[in-house]
């Protein structure tokens, strides 16, 4: 983080990237010094309500966050940055969007936990969108001219005032990743799902927790101990933050897990944990072996919606078909529980070397109905999320040596997977057929 000590003196001449966090409350007119260079602005932790009106001075600007400031409305500003890509404008006060402040090459527009109760027609307008993050707001309809966005392949519309979600979204060509728990059209299956007396319950004083393992936006992990049956178990806890996530609520993300079976390639949940001290909500969780590391890592500024990947990470054909079967296994069986994951990515995917995965992190997992007339639809795009993965991994594997009838059965497997019609996708019964068919062929 720098310092408006630094950018007056000129410490900072030339520099592509700013953070300001110093409980500002007006835009420092200095940062206009860098509107050659700069191309990442973060004002985000101040006091802001305003941006100036000559923004697009800054003619380099792609990114620019202003989280949890006090912002009533979208700046138009932000309209006229001939660059401007990237928008956070997380946890403010925002209830409305003025039409003139989306910019022209608006690819990821973060307005998570804020107010608004609509969204302009223009956004339509917004074709090289691939990211809406819209969780925690008011918003009970979306414009229809969204349809228009053919290159969305990530929305989030959890905890808001939805009774069902558009027709026109199932049909969006490259849509893959999407989380609506927390809205009314979800508060009968999540309230019976909190309620599941199938899950067993441990009192917190039975816990000793040990090292951290890692931390996301909704809770930390942390190994314990915990004394179940008289015996001492080595386990995983997560403990929820209860606040609200670009995915959703923490209550909706135990409602999705306490839902569910066991399954060899999904986490598995053990118990919840009561009593906490501070009143905080917890899972205990199967501890995952050290053996498994994180297939990849969180998508990038320049990547968007796609995954970080190891440059040096390879694999065998062999891999590739236990990952992917492990993978579609896991996410079966979650349809099958009336689960959709809505984030089936490689950085939330545990692996081994021999090729064992464990899908995991369900805080965008939203309920459904298994028999309702979204489920298929929904699954298509989970589908699409799964023919990335698959992408991604032949792109990481060596086909030149891999036996021609698996070869050809996984690259037809990707293609049909990412079809731009929905409705022309495979379901996952016959992905998985498919992927055991190739398994054979070796």
């Amino acid at each position: 983080m720098q310092t408006l000590e630094q950018l007056r003196d000129g410490s900072l001449a030339g520099a592509r990237e700013l953070k300001l966090a110093c409980g500002l409350t007006e835009f420092p007119k200095e940062i206009f010094s860098l509107s050659d260079t700069l191309e990442v602005l973060d004002l985000s932790g101040n006091e802001l309500t305003a941006l100036p009106r000559d923004l697009c001075r800054l003619k380099k600007l792609k990114i620019i966050f202003c989280s949890n400031n006090k912002f009533v409305d979208l700046p138009a500003a932000l309209g006229a940055c001939p660059e401007l890509s990237m928008l956070g404008f997380k946890a403010n006060h925002i209830s409305s969007i003025r039409a003139n402040a989306l910019p022209k090459k608006l690819r990821w527009l973060i307005l998570t936990d804020n107010q608004i109760v609509s969204l302009p027609a223009e956004i339509g307008l917004c074709t090289d969108l691939q990211k809406l993050m819209l969780s925690g707001n008011q918003l009970s309809e979306l414009p229809s001219q969204l349809a228009s966005c053919r290159r969305l392949e990530l929305l989030r519309i959890s905890a808001n005032q939805f009774a069902k979600i558009p027709h026109w979204v199932f049909l969006m060509p490259r849509l893959s990743w999407i989380a609506y728990n927390g809205n009314p059209m979800t508060a009968q299956l999540e309230s019976l799902a909190m309620s599941n007396t199938r899950t067993r319950t441990l009192d917190w004083r039975a816990v000793s927790l040990d090292k951290k393992l890692g931390e996301g936006a909704s809770g930390v992990i942390s190994q314990a101990s915990v004394l179940i049956d008289d015996e001492r178990n080595d386990v995983a806890i997560k403990l929820f933050k209860g606040a609200i996530t670009s995915d959703g609520l923490p209550e909706s993300e135990m409602a999705a897990c306490l839902s569910l079976m066991p399954h060899p390639h999904l986490t598995e949940i053990i118990a919840q944990l009561v009593n906490h001290p501070e009143g905080a909500r917890g899972l205990l969780m199967r501890l995952i072996s050290n053996k498994h590391s994180n297939l990849a890592g969180p998508p990038s500024f320049q990547t968007c919606t796609r995954d970080v990947y190891n440059p040096s990470l390879s694999f065998n054909a062999s891999q590739v078909l236990k990952l992917a079967h492990g993978i579609v296994s896991g996410v079966t069986h979650l349809h099958r529980h009336g689960v959709l994951h809505g984030d089936v990515y490689a950085h939330n995917i545990l692996y081994r070397n021999d090729g064992h995965a464990i899908l995991g992190d369900f805080g965008a997992a939203s309920l459904f109905e298994p028999l309702s007339e979204i489920a298929d639809p929904l699954q298509k795009l989970e589908v699409r999320a799964f023919g990335c993965l698959l992408e991604e991994l032949l792109e990481r594997c060596d086909l030149a040596s891999t036996q021609e009838r698996s070869r050809l059965a996984l690259q037809s497997l990707r293609d049909a997977c990412l079809q731009e019609d929905p409705n022309q996708r495979p379901t996952f019964s016959f992905i998985e057929a498919a992927i055991t068919a190739a398994m054979d062929y070796r």
